[in-house]
């Protein structure tokens, strides 16, 4: 039986930590499988205290953390105990030119193969010491795991990582809790007072510039059709939402502090999910998991061609420009109007979901890597 430690501050929210949880079922036989998570974790929308997963599969141990707002120098306080056992595979889900990264790759047991993965999808120099916990963590690494294609592509160039194996593995999505749900789609709608004669267009995530909320705004508001707009998530622009919601007051609703459990109701709530991320000379969309929750959901959806987006959305969605409202306006008009279109989004969407980001598929990617390297 081969022994696997993956370590996280992700996991302290449930939803993530289904990866261990997979992953200790898909491997049951052949892996033993160990979950390190923070005790409480100052979150971007709320801070989490952690979660519990009913009849969990993977042990788990819960540690506490210091400097836990500052992502780049926060650590684990009492991990050299729980490293110290024997581990066959070391999985470090923190990036590596980070603090935490550098303390786990410099604990991990000398026999363990040590993986970090990383989600930077652009080739950044970091400044001492940062540069200098990335060199420690990738000159222990034994592979490394690349969340996404434009990820690998930025990183693998780059001689600390090209002379690594290395895996394009995407982050994934519950499909059993992110479901189509009429039942939960009428209750949210009922609580925010709206009926099923306009379409709602849909945005989940961070209130921030680099997410496109102002060209969203501006599309909504060019729309010829009937709509109305749910905003959930959190963050700085909240007051430029609520005044878009003032200047709309029957059509507007932004919510904050919408808990993980509750995401997939007001997703249900959709007819289209906007994920209009705008790159920026320090940014591009990393991912977007909001894309892979909404069409578990049945919701289609419109995003941007920012970073990764495209790769996850693939031919399952419809694509348009960063920056251009007109642009995002005409498709929104368009899919609106069109049950037939929608419909196809809808089934090109659960299928990939299903097919390629669940997270039984994600564990046996993961763990096939960890068997190639040992």
């Amino acid at each position: 039986m081969r022994r696997l430690l993956t370590i996280g501050h992700s996991y302290v929210i449930a939803a993530n930590r289904r990866m261990a949880h997979e992953m200790a079922l898909q491997g049951q036989g052949r892996w033993e499988v160990t979950a390190v998570a923070p005790e409480r974790l100052p979150a971007d929308l709320r801070d989490v205290t952690l979660e519990p997963i009913p009849d969990e599969a993977c042990a788990l141990k819960s540690l506490p953390l210091s400097m836990a707002s500052i992502p780049h120098v926060r650590f684990y306080r009492h991990l050299r105990p729980v490293l110290a056992s024997s581990w066959d595979v070391v999985h470090i889900w923190e990036e590596p030119y980070i603090v935490a990264g550098a303390q786990i790759a410099t604990m991990a047991p000398r026999s363990a193969r040590v993986v970090p993965a990383t989600f930077q999808n652009i080739a950044k120099r970091y400044p001492p010491p940062f540069s200098l916990f990335e060199r420690q963590v990738m000159n222990r690494a034994a592979g490394w795991i690349a969340f996404g294609k434009t990820v690998h592509d930025a990183q693998a160039p780059r001689p600390l990582y090209s002379a690594r194996p290395s895996r394009v593995i995407s982050p994934g999505v519950d499909v059993v809790r992110f479901r189509p749900d009429s039942a939960a789609r009428r209750g949210v709608r009922q609580r925010l007072g709206w009926d099923e004669t306009v379409p709602v267009v849909g945005y989940l995530g961070r209130f921030v510039p680099e997410k496109g909320l102002h060209t969203l705004m501006r599309a909504l508001e060019g729309l010829r059709r009937p709509w109305r707009a749910l905003f959930v998530g959190g963050g700085p622009m909240v007051a430029d939402l609520g005044a878009f919601a003032a200047a709309h007051p029957d059509q507007v609703r932004v919510l904050t502090g919408v808990a993980h459990d509750e995401v997939p109701a007001h997703l249900s709530a959709m007819d289209v999910l906007c994920a209009p991320s705008e790159t920026t000379a320090r940014w591009r969309e990393q991912f977007g998991r909001m894309l892979i929750e909404a069409m578990a959901c049945g919701v289609p959806v419109i995003a941007s061609s920012s970073g990764e987006i495209p790769y996850v959305v693939a031919d399952a969605g419809i694509l348009r420009p960063e920056r251009e409202p007109e642009q995002w306006t005409a498709a929104l008009d368009r899919l609106l109007g069109d049950d037939a279109a929608r419909g196809v989004l809808v089934q090109a969407g659960l299928a990939r979901a299903h097919e390629q980001f669940a997270w039984p598929v994600v564990a046996r990617k993961h763990l096939a890597f960890f068997e190639e390297l040992l």
